[in-house]
């Protein structure tokens, strides 16, 4: 699946009875609030020795992956625009890729 579908069939599922300002917030909470649920469950792997949840830990991912899309498309801007961006970013910040120095 292309970024920039998932974003449109994604808002395909946003609230219409909520504002403009208020579906922005609305996805920008939501994605503290996710992005704070895949924090947890990896907490508890990591900390706890508990077992990693892979299918709730893919649930949760989606529903991260959902709210920035919406954030994404309130603000005018598609998917593809910040996976683009973000890998000149990171082709700037490291050209050579990320290597472990010993």
């Amino acid at each position: 699946m292309q970024l920039n579908d998932y974003q449109q069939g994604a808002a395909r599922t946003r609230n219409p009875a909520l504002s403009d300002r208020d579906r922005l917030l609305d996805a920008a909470s939501g994605l503290a609030e996710e992005s704070g649920e895949v924090l947890g469950l990896v907490r508890k792997h990591l900390m706890q020795g508990k077992p990693l949840e892979r299918p709730r830990l893919v649930h949760e991912l989606g529903d991260v992956l959902w709210c920035l899309a919406a954030v994404a498309n309130d603000a005018g801007i598609t998917l593809a625009e910040v996976a683009d961006a973000n890998l000149a970013k990171l082709r700037e910040r490291h050209p050579a890729g990320f290597t472990r120095s010993s």
